[in-house]
C-alpha cells in the first residue's frame, strides 16, 4: 500500500504494475456530503498503459454498481477476465498503447477501497454504521487519487450505468479537469422505478436470517440467500425480453423433465415444482450464487443508496442544464435501444439539457437486443463509436499517436 499526504503527492510512484491492483491511502481523508469526515481513506485501483511526460493522456474508466477496479485484469476472486477486457487493452478502442487507463474501486466498495467492510473507529468493520455516501463522494475520492498521480486533467472519463453517473458528476464537480466524457447507458438522476428496484433488493437482504442487523461478520456468516436474491432481481433489469427469449425461451432443464415424467412439462411432479425447472431460473440462481462469493452485502446496500440519491438537478430547481453551463468538456452520450433500466429517452433528455447549456455534445443510440448490459458485451457499433470519439477528441486535444509511446520517457503502469 502506498501512503500519501498532501506534501508528498507528486513524489509517489505513478502506478501499480499493469494488471495488478494497488491501494493508495489518503492520510487527510475526505469530508463527505453528509458532513461526516472519513479518514484516512484507501482507494484501490488498477492501471494500464503509460502516463506520458505531460500527464495529459489519462483516461478514467468508472465501474457500475457491482463492478470493481479489474477493468482489464484477471479478477483475483473469480479468475475471470476483466469486466471490460474486450474494450481496454493494446490496440482496443480504449487503447493502452496510447492512453494511461485508470479504474478505481469506488468509495463504499468491497475490493480494497474504504467501505463498510473496512475497519472503523471501534476496531471492527463499519458495517451499517458506515456513513451514507453519494456519487459525488465517489468522484471526489477519485480526484484525490489523480492528485496523487499529479494528473491535473483527465483526457477522458468513460463509464456505463453507475459509471456513467460518475462521468457526469466528474464534469459537474470538476469541469476544468475533464477534456472529453462518454457516459453510456445512464441518466442524470435515478428514476423512481430504479429506486423501487433497489429497495426490493435491499429488503431481500434484510429478510435473510443471517443478516443479523448488518453485523453478520460477528456471527461468522453472510446473508448469502438475501444477497443472491437481490442480485437475481437486479440482473433481470440488466437484460431485455428479447435477450431472455433468445437465450432461454421457455426451455425446461432435462433433469426437471425427467423428474416430472413428461417431455412437455405438463404433468409436473413435486421434485420439479420447486426445483430448477426452467433454464432461465437456473441461470438466475447461478448469477446469484456466484455474486455472493465476490461482493459484500453492506457494500451493496451502501452503493445502491448512493445511486438513489443521485440527481444532478437537485440544487438547481429541477433544471438539468444548469449544472453544465460553462462546461467546455466534449461529450458523446451513448444509449442502448433495448435498455429499459436507463432507456434512450433518459439519454435524449440529457442531450437536450447539454444542448441548452451550450455544451459540445454528440449522441449515439446503439441498436441492440441485449438490454442494459449490452455495453459490456461484444457490440461492434459501440466499439466503433468509442474508437471514433476518442480518436477525434485526441486530435482536438493535440495528443499525437506517438505521445504515449511506451518506449519513451513516460511513466509505465
Amino acid at each position: 500500500m502506498q501512503q500519501v499526504s498532501p506534501s508528498t503527492l507528486l513524489q509517489t510512484p505513478a502506478a501499480a504494475p499493469a494488471g495488478r491492483s494497488d491501494v493508495v491511502r489518503i492520510a487527510g481523508g475526505l469530508t463527505l456530503e453528509c458532513g461526516q469526515s472519513l479518514g484516512p481513506i484507501d482507494i484501490a485501483y488498477c492501471a494500464h498503459g503509460t502516463l506520458n511526460p505531460a500527464r495529459d493522456n489519462a483516461i478514467l474508466v468508472c465501474h457500475a454498481l457491482t463492478g470493481d477496479q479489474y477493468v482489464a485484469a484477471t479478477h483475483p476472486l473469480t479468475g475471470k477476465p476483466g469486466w471490460w477486457s474486450r474494450m481496454v487493452g493494446p490496440g482496443l478502442p480504449i487503447d493502452t498503447d496510447r492512453f494511461f487507463v485508470l479504474c478505481t474501486n469506488v468509495l463504499g466498495g468491497c475490493m480494497g477501497s474504504t467501505g463498510p467492510r473496512s475497519i472503523g473507529p471501534k476496531g471492527e468493520p463499519w458495517g451499517t454504521e458506515f456513513p451514507p455516501i453519494t456519487i459525488r463522494d465517489m468522484v471526489r475520492a477519485q480526484a484525490l487519487l489523480l492528485d496523487h498521480f499529479g494528473i491535473d486533467r483527465l483526457f477522458a472519463a468513460i463509464g456505463g450505468s453507475m459509471g456513467g453517473m460518475q462521468v457526469l458528476e466528474w464534469v459537474v464537480t470538476y469541469p476544468e479537469r475533464v477534456f472529453a466524457a462518454m457516459p453510456i447507458a445512464t441518466a442524470p438522476y435515478h428514476s423512481a422505478q430504479n429506486i423501487a428496484f433497489n429497495e426490493v433488493s435491499r429488503q431481500a437482504i434484510f429478510a435473510d436470517p443471517e443478516w443479523h442487523g448488518g453485523r453478520y461478520w460477528a456471527h461468522d456468516t453472510v446473508p448469502a440467500r438475501g444477497l443472491a436474491v437481490a442480485r437475481m432481481m437486479a440482473h433481470i433489469t440488466y437484460l431485455s425480453e428479447e435477450a431472455l427469449a433468445a437465450k432461454f425461451g421457455r426451455r425446461v432443464r432435462r433433469e426437471a423433465r425427467a423428474a416430472a415424467g413428461s417431455s412437455t412439462g405438463g404433468a409436473l411432479g413435486t421434485a420439479s415444482l420447486f426445483g430448477e425447472m426452467f433454464e432461465v431460473e437456473s441461470y438466475l440462481r447461478h448469477q446469484g450464487s456466484s455474486f455472493v462469493r465476490r461482493f459484500d452485502a453492506n457494500s451493496y446496500l451502501t452503493i445502491t443508496r448512493a445511486l438513489d440519491y443521485f440527481d444532478l438537478s437537485a440544487a438547481f430547481d429541477g433544471d438539468f442544464a444548469a449544472p453544465f453551463r460553462g462546461v467546455k468538456t466534449r461529450f458523446c452520450v451513448v444509449s442502448l435501444s433495448s435498455d429499459w433500466l436507463f432507456p434512450t429517452s433518459a439519454s435524449r433528455s440529457l442531450v437536450r439539457a447539454l444542448n441548452r447549456a451550450g455544451v459540445n455534445v454528440s449522441f449515439v443510440e446503439i441498436e441492440t437486443d441485449r438490454g442494459h448490459d449490452a455495453f459490456l458485451l461484444d457490440e461492434p457499433d459501440l466499439d466503433r463509436t468509442m474508437r471514433g470519439f476518442l480518436n477525434g477528441a485526441a486530435e482536438q486535444a493535440g495528443l499525437n499517436r506517438g505521445d504515449s509511446d511506451p518506449g519513451g520517457s513516460g511513466e509505465s503502469a
